[in-house]
């Protein structure tokens, strides 16, 4: 199927590929979806499904130029994996060049590939895991463990950003070393460098005076954002919290703002696309996760010369220069969260030490060209092509 030409003059034709969301909303992994498709360009035709048809606002910054189809007719990702709905989900692989999978929300649909696949001549599947849930940020459930070992046994690939989940998939999923893709996650670093409007965030000014503890982020529970008003609240008056995304969380967090009195210091804008444009009117980046891998949010505020507040989850520690270790809180530490904020509120010039370690780092090892590279040779591979545009 992958080898398919042109009728005119034995050119390949597009690479048709699928994609399997569990939701498509603005958060690192969609985002980074999002990045490559914008890089591979027209010449690869997209049909993304996604399981919650309401969360797509990470669609908003694909390029005009693609070529998108968003199938209303797929089998849902939802539901008892029994034979009928696995292979209903199979057949619906078929016609297409690439799948391309995402976190357990689609682990179905690996399923269903790796059971019907040869029987079906579907294309090669490539799964990608980013993380994980509260359900799972301690430890991975058994049974889980055991489906995903199952599902992927005929994956072409498993990518994962995270030294931590590249252990997990070779350890707990038992997954053979070869099947296994260590891609770090990559921004535009330049693009960060430049900077922004005081306007820049939608219905939002940073004024004279004002110092900005910001974050971006999905509004839902794994990214724990009550815990990180609870942090930022005994910092001096002129601190103010930006939270930037949208998501379920958003009237327990701000309710969590009017309990404490804190509402004239606390804002969230809602979803805002182009990080470039705004992360650099922060003075300190903040995350309060339970569980993260590699964040890209992360690696879009180093770019940008800030100085991070952040506990040691996933690979966070090892991402953040030597400068910034000692801001590194412990995982679920609000006390310790506190102490990071307020430690890097207090001294000016500490900031922009740490901040500008930072940036070093992610511009010498966090480069977009890097991973889009990486990506382009491992898709163009597993569909039988020499490469991608």
């Amino acid at each position: 199927m992958s080898g398919r030409s042109d009728a005119g003059g034995g050119r390949p034709a597009p690479l048709r590929v699928l994609h399997l969301h569990s939701t498509f909303g603005p958060g690192g992994k969609e985002r980074r979806a999002v990045r490559l498709m914008n890089a591979f360009g027209p010449k690869l035709h997209h049909s993304i499904v996604t399981s919650e048809p309401d969360e797509a606002g990470a669609a908003r910054e694909l390029s005009r130029a693609l070529k998108v189809a968003w199938p209303e007719d797929f089998p849902s990702l939802k539901g008892r994996p029994t034979p009928g709905r696995l292979q209903r989900l199979a057949r619906a692989m078929r016609g297409f060049d690439l799948v391309l999978t995402y976190n357990w929300g689609a682990m179905d649909a690996v399923m269903a590939h790796t059971l019907f696949g040869q029987a079906l001549q579907l294309p090669p599947l490539i799964h990608h895991e980013d993380g994980f849930n509260e359900d799972e940020r301690d430890r991975r459930k058994p049974a889980r463990n055991w489906y995903r070992r199952i599902a992927l046994g005929r994956a072409s690939g498993l990518v994962v950003p995270s030294e931590t989940l590249e252990e997990i998939a070779l350890t707990e999923w038992t997954q053979p070393i070869g099947r296994v893709r260590r891609i770090p996650n990559g921004i535009d670093v330049d693009a960060f460098a430049k900077a922004p409007r005081t306007d820049a965030l939608p219905g939002l000014v940073k004024r004279q005076g004002e110092f900005w503890v910001g974050t971006v982020a999905g509004l839902r529970p794994v990214k724990n954002l009550a815990a990180l008003v609870r942090a930022f609240a005994p910092l001096p008056a002129q601190w103010h919290l930006v939270i930037v995304g949208d998501g379920p969380d958003r009237a327990a967090i701000q309710a969590e703002v009017e309990r404490l009195g804190i509402e004239h210091r606390v804002h969230l804008p809602g979803f805002a696309s182009d990080p470039a444009r705004y992360v650099g009117l922060f003075d300190v980046f903040a995350l309060s996760s339970l569980s993260e891998q590699f964040p890209i949010a992360l690696v879009e505020a180093m770019a940008a010369g800030l100085p991070v507040a952040a506990p040691a989850v996933g690979d966070v520690a090892a991402m953040v220069a030597g400068e910034n270790a000692p801001f590194v809180a412990p995982p679920g530490d609000e006390a310790a969260l506190y102490g990071a904020l307020a430690g890097l509120a207090s001294d000016a010039d500490l900031r922009q030490r740490v901040g500008a370690a930072n940036k070093a780092k992610a511009r010498a090892e966090f480069g977009e060209k890097r991973m889009i590279d990486a990506y382009r040779r491992l898709y163009a591979s597993a569909a039988g092509r020499s490469s991608l545009p």
